[in-house]
């Protein structure tokens, strides 16, 4: 009987893990940390765009914050700290959280520590995930 027990307490600590998880628009997983530092789980073969995606319908839509602020790469992508055995990245709205300061870049990367954007930017990616009603109604009309 006690081995049960155990057992079912074991395999219900993964589940509790998960529930406080929030499931983004393109199906990621997104892990809050703290107040300002959550994680983004990579999942189905999403890149950077997928992942800040993720990080920014979290924070506009999960948090329900103001959408004039920046987000940043706290920690690049690498060994999940969330989820063992996965990879993901962890974001932050505080730039105060970055070991190394904010940094600059022309690319859309999650793979170094410090790289940010506008949170309005990082959500123009999660456009390739939402259907347009007006991409309905043109397909049915044939134009």
């Amino acid at each position: 009987m006690r081995r049960l027990c155990l057992s079912l307490i074991c395999a219900a600590l993964p589940v509790s893990a998960m529930a406080q998880s929030y499931l983004a628009v393109n199906r990621l997983n997104v892990v809050p940390i703290s107040a300002t530092s959550f994680e983004v789980i990579e999942s189905r073969g999403e890149g950077a765009r997928g992942m800040w995606c993720a990080a920014a319908d979290y924070v506009l839509n999960g948090q329900r914050q103001a959408g004039d602020q920046r987000l940043f790469v706290q920690s690049a992508r690498g060994p999940s700290v969330t989820a063992p055995g996965r990879k993901g990245a962890v974001f932050t709205t505080d730039v105060n959280a970055l070991p190394g300061g904010a940094k600059q870049s022309y690319s859309v990367s999650v793979r170094t520590a410090g790289l940010g954007l506008p949170l309005r930017h990082a959500y123009q990616f999660c456009k390739d995930y939402q259907i347009e009603l007006e991409d309905i109604l043109l397909r049915r009309s044939g134009s």
